[in-house]
């Protein structure tokens, strides 16, 4: 029987650090299954969905235990159902002048209305003609069945207004 396990990684940067996990899944016969990573600072993180047969958990654990080294954190969680949201999946896209308090007052509203963020990106950019610092953020939102879309817009047209940025939502077919 195969069993899913996630984990999130954490490490100072380094080449290698992929491939040490992806070598130690497929040692114990495991499946590489999805992943997000991506460097920020200086500093390596991700998360991973494998699959690895039950008998083989144990394994995959200590192997992973062993490449932890020089600052390399894994957690694992195999306990973490998978759960199939119904609603409808749409995408967000900010920009605008940076300042404090954009992702706490956008993510407000998304709460207020029972939206789920999937996935979240944000990054700083200069303005192509005047260099300005400008805050670029994208979302795959997950909308539940009763959620308001008429009223959500309404509600981050305001904030976008107040923060003088430009958020628009679009349907993901």
């Amino acid at each position: 029987m195969k069993i899913p396990l996630v984990m999130t990684v954490i490490s100072p940067d380094r080449t290698g650090l992929v491939e040490a996990i992806a070598r130690a899944v497929a040692e114990q016969g495991g499946n590489w299954l999805e992943s997000r990573m991506c460097r920020l600072g200086g500093e390596f993180a991700g998360i991973l969905r494998v699959e690895v047969s039950a008998a083989k958990k144990s394994a995959l654990l200590a192997t992973l235990q062993k490449i932890s080294t020089d600052g390399l954190q894994i957690v694992v969680r195999d306990d973490a159902p998978i759960s199939v949201v119904s609603g409808q999946q749409t995408k967000l896209e900010l920009v605008g002048s940076d300042r404090p308090g954009i992702v706490r007052d956008i993510t407000s509203a998304l709460a207020r209305a029972n939206v789920n963020v999937e996935e979240f990106s944000s990054e700083l950019i200069s303005a192509p003609m005047s260099g300005e610092t400008l805050f670029k953020a994208s979302a795959r939102l997950q909308l539940p069945e009763n959620c308001n879309l008429a009223a959500l817009k309404k509600d981050l047209e305001q904030i976008a207004a107040d923060l003088l940025v430009d958020v628009s939502l679009a349907e993901i077919s």
